[in-house]
């Protein structure tokens, strides 16, 4: 036995938008025992299997198109004015559990298109909510990952900046700048979510307290990258697992220190499960 001392990150797990969306999930699957889920849930396989074992069906927008007269659970992201309209047709009933985060910034960014602003937006393409952002702007607005990614030479003299609510504060600050040194005036919409964006901060803490660290999370997790890159900066010996099995006893020596966190998209239950596993090396 190695005796490993395990500690659970108390601040990982789900965000409150996420913690929103499952719960108004497994009410509806509690009562009537099946719901359609436009996209997964959340982005972790083993929170996501655990539902669908309660009666979740995951569905795409291609299969929306074709479905009637049911319900079906809008996610924590968000979504375009598009599907809202196709819901209208195909008499569905949509259970919203948008995160409000990310409605306050459909309303903001609505609101600046129809002013006329030139509309960026620092998120990941393709992403999710980034659709449903675009979707506000009919899909007019840039989307950017990277400063570099824009040509700033050519774009216009004064654009409104907004980002997806899970990107990195310190980043999204240091394109404000950037941008207002290349001669842009920048009206800037700080959209980002505390909650998530001080997750970056607190990591850094946690990670450097323990010997080892185990980071959890689904290898879909945009926001599980970010946060497992936080940790491994501060502390080398941070290993990525996305369930228990995935564990392994030569990563640790006797009674080492191991610290358990996880991403805003990874369920405490998971953790535990990761922590359990660790007590029995």
């Amino acid at each position: 036995m190695l005796g490993l001392r395990v500690h659970i990150d108390s601040n990982s797990g789900f965000c409150f938008g996420v913690v929103y969306a499952i719960e108004m999930a497994e009410d509806i699957l509690n009562q009537e025992g099946h719901l359609y889920c436009l996209g997964d849930i959340v982005h972790n396989d083993e929170e996501v299997k655990r539902l669908i074992d309660k009666g979740l069906e995951i569905i795409t927008h291609d299969d929306l198109k074709f479905l009637k007269g049911e319900k079906v659970l809008i996610r924590a992201h968000g979504e375009p004015p598009a599907t809202y309209e196709l819901a209208i047709k195909n008499d569905l009933t949509l259970v919203d559990a948008s995160c409000p985060v990310v409605l306050k910034l459909h309303n903001r960014i609505k609101n600046s298109f129809d002013r006329g602003d030139k509309i960026f937006i620092y998120g990941k393409h393709g992403h999710a909510e980034v659709k449903g952002l675009l979707g506000q702007t009919g899909d007019q607005a840039v989307v950017f990952q990277d400063i570099e990614e824009l040509d700033t030479e050519n774009m216009p003299k004064r654009i409104t900046l907004f980002s997806q609510t899970t990107k990195s504060t310190d980043k999204f600050y240091e394109i404000n700048r950037l941008l207002k040194e290349r001669g842009i005036e920048v009206h800037t919409n700080d959209t980002i979510c505390r909650q998530v964006s001080n997750r970056d901060k607190e990591l850094r803490s946690f990670a450097e307290n323990y010997d080892k660290i185990v980071f959890v999370s689904g290898s879909k997790s945009s926001n599980g990258k970010a946060l497992y890159d936080v940790c491994k900066q501060k502390n080398p010996n941070t290993y990525f697992v996305s369930h228990p099995d995935q564990v392994k006893p030569e990563w640790f020596s006797s009674a080492n220190s191991v610290g358990v966190c996880g991403a805003t998209s990874t369920p405490m239950w998971l953790m535990e499960e990761v922590r359990d596993k660790l007590l029995q090396f």
